[in-house]
Parts: C-alpha cells; structure tokens; sequence
C-alpha cells in the first residue's frame, strides 16, 4: 500500500463522520432541548451584533495568519505561505478528527516532512511548537490569576469522575496545569541544556520492567530531543521573538472568539474573566476522548460561561462557537487533502 493511501486511511469517511455525529447530536440536544427561543427572540440584531460576529469570525483568521506566519519561522521559511496554509489547514483538519490526548502531532510531522523539510527538521518544528504552546499556557494561567483572582475562575457546580475518583473543576485544571508545567521544563531542559543528559534519563526511567516495553520508543523520543536541540539551540534572540510573539497572537485570538460572539447577544463586564475560564475549560477540552472534543467542548462551553451570557441562550452560543472555530476546519481539511496528495505525490 502507497504512503497516499495510508494517509487517506487516517481521514476515511468513519473517521470524519464521527466527530460530526457526535457534534451533531449535541447540538440538537442544545437547541432543541436546552435553548429558550423566546429569550432568542428578544435579541436586538442591531448591526452592532453582526459586526461582533464577524470580529469573532476574523479573530480565526488572525489565529491561522499566526500560526502560518509561525511554521514558517520555525521552518526559516523553508515553506511559502501557500504551503503554510495547507500544512496548518491539514493540520488543523487532523487534530478535529482525532481525540483531543491525541492531537494530530503524527500527521503534522508527516506533512512538513511531504512539504519538503528533512525527517530531522520536521520532528524539531512540531516539537518546538508543542513547547511554545505549553509555555504559552504555563506563563499565562499565572498571569491572569493574578489579575482576576480564582474567586470565580472555577465553575462550583460543575465536576468530573475519573477513574471512580470525583473532581471539581478546579482540581482537574490544579492536574492539568502541573502536567503541562512538568512538560514543558522537561522540554526545556531536553532542548535547552542537556539534550544528551534528557535522552539518557528516559532509557534509564523506561528500563524498569513495567515500563521496557516502551524503552525503544523513548529512544527515538531522546534522539528527537537531541534533532531539536542541534536545530535550534544556536538561533538569535529575533527567532525565539518572533515564534513567541505569533503563538501570543494565536492562542489570544483563539480565545477572543469567545468573547466577540457574546458581544453579539450581550453586553460584557469582565472580558479578563471570561478569557480565564477558558484557559481552565482548554485543559478539560485537551483530555477529551471524543474527536476534535466534539460534543465536550460544546457542553464544557455552556458550563464554563453560562454565567456571562442570558439564561436559557448559553447552548445556542455554544453550537455558534463550534460553527466558527471547528467546523471550518472540516469543511477546508476535506476541500484541500485531495489536491495536496496530488501535489507532493506528482
């Protein structure tokens, strides 16, 4: 079988269908059953509300310009715009069909690599964008914190069972928040100051027995560390600059989206608090086991910020958040995989 047709099995028809189900389902429950259309009706559509929608609809757009203009570069521009928007739309494509602990890291390194970067070069890019990312989160959460509080960051009612252990909001985001934390200083002292040091720790950690069935596999992770560390250890402070800038400029696009579409239906008092709750419903949303976070994502919107948006509108708001901000990525992912195979495969 081709690497093409390998490719295309991971996006077959069950694959996509799912997590459009699933969203489906959900948002008929939240229509249908859990939304007051008569509160609906009493919305002043002025042209004040149509413009915050199409805030909200360019806050996408600035988030994807962020994140091409970041893969390229991380790339040293190695790939052109053009290509940057189909390596981020595939991307973004692949992480809406696979659960949210999985993410489409596979399929990115695939990509960059078809798109012409070296094996080496493409595992370097999409690490360091992980450890953006999780740099990102681990220096903002303290920031706004310390701003607003944690008075009402945390939902009280809402709560979660894993493992038959029941926790609140605010510890599953307490866990959530230390793993990524420990993640990304180990990213950091993998890349930055002893690459060779981190490659051994892992063969020693997973060379217990319980763990030596995946010691083969951190040996590769070590040697990805190692590729990282030789790329870019050595580049200029504009470098670091520019990448930590536009990951700034994307996930706080991202997370406006938010806010301009509930300036649609509502005035806002506090944009600072409604920007932290989401930062706590992402790390509910990253282990969701569902494609994309379908269906998660939608009921974790209306718990999360029902408190800011008129009684009985909350999961009209949610499904119109999806409608902007995942199923986009759907529609463009299914558009651009045909011709992009036929591209790298000419």
């Amino acid at each position: 079988m081709s690497k093409s047709n390998k490719v295309k099995e991971l996006f077959t028809v069950k694959r996509i269908a799912i997590p459009i189900i699933i969203g489906l389902g959900v948002t008929i429950y939240l229509l249908w059953l859990n939304t007051d259309w008569a509160k609906f009706n009493k919305v002043d559509w002025g042209i004040m509300s149509f413009f915050w929608i199409l805030v909200g609809l360019f806050m996408m757009v600035l988030r994807d310009l962020a994140y091409m203009y970041r893969i390229r570069v991380l790339t040293d521009n190695q790939i052109s715009w053009r290509n940057s928007f189909d390596v981020i739309m595939l991307w973004e494509f692949s992480s809406a069909v696979t659960p949210g602990i999985v993410g489409g890291t596979g399929v990115a390194l695939y990509i960059l690599n078809k798109e012409g970067l070296s094996v080496g070069k493409s595992i370097s890019t999409v690490m360091l964008t992980a450890l953006f990312d999780q740099l990102f989160y681990v220096v903002m959460v303290p920031v706004v914190i310390l701003m607003i509080g944690t008075q009402n960051l945390f939902p009280v009612e809402l709560q979660k069972e894993i493992f038959g252990v029941v926790f609140s909001v605010k510890g599953i985001f307490v866990i959530g928040f230390v793993i990524t934390l420990l993640l990304g200083l180990l990213f950091v002292y993998g890349v930055f100051i002893n690459p060779k040091g981190f490659k051994k720790l892992l063969i020693t950690v997973f060379n217990f027995r319980l763990l030596k069935r995946w010691q083969h596999k951190m040996e590769h992770v070590g040697d990805d560390i190692v590729q990282t560390s030789r790329e870019f250890r050595n580049k200029p402070f504009s470098f670091w600059l520019k990448a930590a800038l536009a990951t700034l400029l994307s996930w706080t696009a991202r997370f406006w989206v938010v806010n301009f579409l509930i300036l649609a239906f509502t005035p806002v008092g506090d944009h600072l608090l409604i920007y932290g709750r989401q930062l706590v419903m992402w790390i509910v949303m990253i282990i969701s086991p569902t494609p994309g976070g379908s269906g998660l994502a939608e009921l974790a919107f209306e718990g999360f910020l029902a408190d800011f948006i008129p009684i009985g509108l909350a999961g009209l708001l949610a499904v119109l958040w999806r409608l902007v901000s995942y199923y986009p990525y759907l529609i463009i992912g299914l558009l651009i995989l045909p011709k992009w195979l036929k591209k790298v495969y000419s």
